[in-house]
């Protein structure tokens, strides 16, 4: 009597699975009993929870942060709240902070978190001298697992007692920025070894960008003390400071509503508008229009605005107001990287209120831009892990399917994939971004080695070759080789080596910058197609004459063919054939008119030669 199949496999799976839905930890994922690929794509899976739930902490304490800066009114007790969350979120044993004297031309310590030593809270350090020295003079971020043996910097004795008395061996510092000048160090410390990854580096840098706008707000506070002394001068100037002072406490207000409403950048440049009226225009880095508020210049071909002095000194004059002709314009900076220009024209000139009020709209857009780039870097990382594993076919067949559907692609073909390459290769992250905009829902977009592929639902690849190519314009222009239609996923791997064969013939061609698949390159794309098709070439070049041949009995084609042996010369072509000089132009001439004026240009005329050899080719016994 045959054995029944036993049920303990499907048992177990159904018991994976439901440890998965209870979010239980890796480990006993690990020990849970069950077929090996599905405990590989149980503990990916959980990998993967676990990696977007440290992001969304991380995000969730820097926006924790950001509504503190919005809300509170001490800078020290925001500065607190920044070197605790930096402790907290990198899990050291303590943070701190110093900031830079000018006058003594050292840094000293501003705030602790976790410190127990007196001698450590009171050092000062000279530039150069120590780790925090080392970050002072370079304006850049280091970390070491081991303070006690790195050589990369001074040691001096008050330093490395201090250090040593607090117990710190693992130490990570990030300049603090602000208007381009340096004002201090955040760091994060542990006592024991241990590395510093990318991400906290980053994390720290964000933390430490977050400080510098407190600092910022220390320096308004310290404006806005300043011109309420003046008040006592005269009951005119009273009166007008404290309007100005409303101002500036309803754009603080309505700032922050937009901050903690999770309102976007063109949210702030309509309020910036509310509050002063006029109109507002933010420039992304590229010098694209992102938000617009107000009746604004039209962008009528190239942008007046662009082109306008005010905007090419706000890029210079980092972090300050500048203005001309009564357009003001101010950098967005954030982590020392300027995000793009806001330009402001108001109807009556901006008082020193309404000067601050721009700048403080500047540094909340800045803000919002850095938390949407890190949104869009986390979901950009998952399109290009997802293309990766359909490209180089990683997992099973339904596991791939499974991937396009997790990407908001329909599993179903047919599909066409699109090769791009162009520009600078450090800015493949930007392109992508444009390039998923372009395409638009529904098309998987990433890099993959050094070129953007998108996976698009459709049937006609030179159709969609060649409107992504005209279709991107920002910056330079990108060449789009198209391969497909496919069916399964099986075929993506070979479809992209098709692309980027086709990508290089364009190139080869003389065609950069544009876009077409494999079938639309003529010869060439017998060479670089992966499956070339003979007769479909043959009939791209010389259907009309066939089909004409067919229809009337005629022999136009064995005409090409003796005009071509005969050097191009209707005369020698007439002998060959037996019939008059005048019969061969009379069939030039219909020739002409089926296949175009342009027929004896040399690329077409090699084209049609080619085409006649093949088609001898194929109809040889």
């Amino acid at each position: 009597m045959q054995a029944m199949p036993s049920d303990e496999p499907l048992t177990q799976v159904t018991r994976l699975l439901e440890l998965l839905v209870s979010d239980v930890p890796i480990a006993q994922l690990a020990e849970a009993p069950a077929p090996e690929p599905a405990k590989d794509l149980a503990l990916r899976i959980g990998a993967l929870r676990v990696t977007h739930r440290r992001r969304e902490s991380a995000q969730a304490a820097l926006l924790d942060t950001a509504r503190e800066l919005a809300s509170e009114s001490s800078p020290s007790i925001v500065l607190e709240a920044i070197v605790r969350r930096a402790r907290t979120l990198l899990g050291t044993d303590l943070a701190y902070l110093t900031l830079y004297d000018p006058e003594a031309g050292d840094t000293f310590m501003r705030v602790t978190d976790g410190s127990v030593s007196a001698d450590f809270q009171s050092l000062r350090l000279s530039l150069g001298d120590g780790l925090g020295g080392l970050v002072a003079s370079t304006h850049k971020p280091y970390w070491t697992a081991d303070y006690s043996s790195d050589q990369r910097f001074s040691h001096t004795s008050a330093i490395d007692h201090g250090v040593g008395d607090e117990g710190i061996i693992a130490i990570c510092g990030t300049p603090l920025i602000v208007e381009s000048t340096f004002v201090g160090v955040l760091f994060a410390a542990n006592r024991t070894p241990r590395p510093f990854s990318h991400t906290e580096i980053g994390l720290l840098g964000n933390l430490a960008a977050l400080a510098a706008i407190a600092i910022v707000q220390t320096r308004a506070l310290s404006d806005a003390e300043r011109a309420l002394a003046a008040l006592s001068e005269a009951h005119d100037i009273v009166r007008q400071q404290a309007v100005g002072v409303e101002r500036a406490a309803a754009a603080h207000d309505r700032f922050a509503s937009v901050v903690l409403g999770g309102g976007g950048v063109s949210d702030v440049t309509q309020a910036l508008v509310d509050l002063l009226g006029g109109w507002a225009v933010l420039f992304d880095g590229a010098g694209e229009r992102r938000s617009v508020a107000g009746a604004a210049p039209e962008a009528a071909g190239p942008d007046p605005l662009l082109a306008h002095p005010v905007v090419d000194r706000a890029r210079h004059d980092v972090g300050r107001l500048v203005e001309d002709d009564g357009i003001h314009a101010i950098g967005v900076i954030a982590a020392h990287e300027q995000l793009g220009t806001l330009v402001v024209g108001a109807p009556d000139a901006l008082e020193d209120a309404d000067q601050r009020t721009v700048e403080r709209a500047a540094v909340v857009t800045a803000l919002v831009l850095l938390f949407e780039r890190q949104a869009d870097d986390a979901r950009q990382s998952e399109r290009n892990r997802v293309l990766a594993d359909l490209l180089t076919a990683r997992g099973s067949h339904d596991d791939r399917t499974g991937y396009l559907r997790s990407a908001s692609v329909e599993p179903r073909g047919p599909w066409c994939l699109l090769v791009a390459r162009g520009g600078d290769p450090t800015q493949q992250r930007a392109l992508a971004l444009t390039v998923s905009t372009v395409l638009g829902d529904g098309a998987l977009v990433g890099t993959h080695a050094d070129a953007i592929v998108a996976i698009v639902r459709g049937e006609d690849p030179d159709a969609l070759a060649r409107s992504l190519a005209e279709r991107v314009t920002r910056g330079p222009r990108i060449t789009v080789g198209g391969c497909g239609p496919v069916a399964d996923v099986d075929d993506l791997p070979g479809s992209l080596e098709e692309g980027s064969r086709t990508v290089r013939a364009l190139v080869a061609l003389g065609r950069a910058g544009t876009g077409a698949a494999t079938t639309e390159l003529g010869f060439a794309g017998l060479i670089v197609g992966a499956d070339p098709d003979v007769h479909d070439y043959v009939r791209s070049v010389l259907g009309p004459v066939l089909e004409y041949d067919d229809e009337r009995g005629s022999d136009l084609a064995g005409t090409l063919v003796a005009y071509f042996a005969a050097g191009s010369s209707p005369r020698h072509a007439a002998g060959s054939l037996h019939v008059h000089v005048n019969t061969v132009s009379q069939r030039l001439g219909r020739i002409a008119a089926l296949l175009g004026e342009d027929w004896q240009h040399p690329d077409r005329a090699l084209e049609i030669q080619l085409a006649l050899r093949m088609r001898r080719l194929l109809e040889a016994p």
